[in-house]
């Protein structure tokens, strides 16, 4: 077992990697034709969605908090400093999902396939299936989907934080997972 000294020199050797890895994620973005999926910024996490939620109502629902909005700015300024084109921007109807995305990047086009499985679960080889068909048909820009954990998880099999972007490369009938970064890992080059 390592002493707690130890522990400490590997989490510091580790840091540069991250870093590394986060930059050649950025750059992969830059590059074009991926997309990007991610969860929501951070939300209050104090309220919950009611029973009596209705998406037109925003008061209905868990919204984005004062730092999942400042988040939500932060991704999409570390995107502009690093000139990204974004081409597309899709979002769940689910208010803090559009927030995430005006915020961010100025702009939401709402599409049903991304809103929560949460409370429907039947709905899931459907809304998976289009969002699939979506991400491995992509070509260009970067795209950017908006939504939920449930939603990535069934399309992914990993379960994200709020405001994590999961990056996914388009192959030939499939995609493949090109990494992840994480809201802590959000900086302006």
């Amino acid at each position: 077992m390592l002493p707690r000294a130890g522990i400490f020199v590997v989490a510091l050797l580790a840091l540069p990697a991250q870093a590394q890895a986060s930059e050649a994620l950025w750059a992969l973005l830059k590059s074009g034709g991926q997309v990007v999926i991610m969860r929501h910024a951070a939300t209050d996490s104090t309220a919950g969605d009611r029973d009596t939620m209705r998406l037109e109502d925003c008061s209905t629902q868990r919204n984005l908090s004062p730092s999942g909005r400042d988040e939500a700015r932060r991704i999409g300024s570390a995107f502009r400093a690093r000139g990204i084109t974004v081409d597309d921007v899709r979002s769940s109807v689910w208010c803090r999902c559009l927030d995430t995305a005006t915020l961010a990047f100025g702009m939401a086009n709402p599409w049903l396939p991304l809103n929560s499985l949460f409370r429907n679960r039947d709905r899931e080889p459907g809304q998976t299936g289009a969002v699939r068909e979506l991400v491995i048909h992509h070509r260009g820009g970067t795209l950017i989907l908006v939504t939920h954990q449930v939603n990535i998880t069934a399309l992914t099999g990993l379960y994200p934080a709020e405001g994590e972007m999961i990056v996914l490369t388009p192959r030939g009938g499939d995609f493949t997972v090109a990494g992840r970064v994480k809201p802590a890992d959000v900086t302006q080059n």
